[in-house]
């Protein structure tokens, strides 16, 4: 980690310093941190927002990942938002920025709040609901080790890929779970961070937590000989074979002997 970087996460330790502020979520590929505060939305009234950033090991030469979150907001207002920061983003490249991206939020909330359906934004929506080229198109492999809130979690988990326009499958064959991905790279990588931080399950005890014990099998660009699904489906198997059938059928054998059959016990 770069001198500058380490400086700016530990001024941010400083800046959020209440209960719950501040929390360093991963050091892997970069650092993944999230910030609790709060901007001013309609009417005056302060809206709570989870800042989960992620800092990439060449950051602040290119742009940090930011998923934006709250309970205040649809997930369309925060996706309008956060495509609105990653523009103000680029004002700050090579630079420490997340302070001032920060700060920005809380003070332009309102406006993109009450502007929804601005040209512009409905522009930039538009845009991005258009699917990936082949070219842009990547693919990964989730292995999920339990759901005890079943029903809830794949609810979620469907919900996460249709907001980020991803496909794939949610696959159950036994205790194995896994969660396949088709899409634009970067909205992957926001799925994962959402993974990450959100408290998609429960705990032994019957409260709500975080993902804690999930694994990225393998993450590539999807080749030619790669089936290109066409929407995300949940599937469950009642043997091997049927899922071997399934990675076969989309050209993944190699990667379903590679990375699934280890999963075996």
């Amino acid at each position: 980690m770069a001198e500058p970087v380490r400086e700016e996460l530990s001024a941010l330790a400083a800046i959020f310093c209440g209960p719950d502020e501040w929390e360093v979520l991963s050091h892997s590929d970069g650092t993944v941190f999230r910030i609790l505060t709060k901007a001013e939305g309609l009417t005056d009234t302060c809206v709570p927002l989870e800042l989960v950033f992620h800092l990439p090991v060449n950051y602040p030469s290119c742009l940090p990942g930011i998923s934006i979150s709250s309970e205040h907001l649809t997930r369309a207002q925060c996706m309008t938002v956060k495509e609105k920061v990653l523009e103000q983003a680029k004002n700050f490249l090579l630079e420490p920025m997340v302070y001032e991206l920060v700060l920005w939020i809380q003070q332009n909330l309102r406006y993109f709040l009450n502007q929804p359906e601005s040209g512009s934004s409905s522009k930039q929506h538009t845009s991005a609901a258009s699917p990936p080229m082949d070219d842009e198109l990547w693919m990964t492999l989730l292995h999920l080790d339990h759901m005890r809130a079943k029903a809830k979690y794949v609810k979620i988990v469907e919900r996460w890929a249709s907001d980020l326009r991803l496909t794939g499958r949610l696959l159950f064959m036994g205790k194995i779970i896994l969660i396949l991905l088709q899409g634009d790279r970067h909205n992957i990588k926001e799925y994962l961070i959402l993974q990450k931080t959100s408290k998609v399950d429960v705990d032994s005890s019957g409260k709500k937590c975080k993902e804690k014990m999930i694994s990225v099998l393998f993450e590539t660009k999807v080749q030619k000989e790669h089936k290109r699904f066409l929407a995300f489906e949940v599937k469950e198997y009642s043997s091997l074979d049927e899922l071997q059938k399934e990675f076969k059928t989309a050209g993944l054998q190699k990667l379903f002997s590679e990375f699934v059959l280890g999963l075996v016990k």
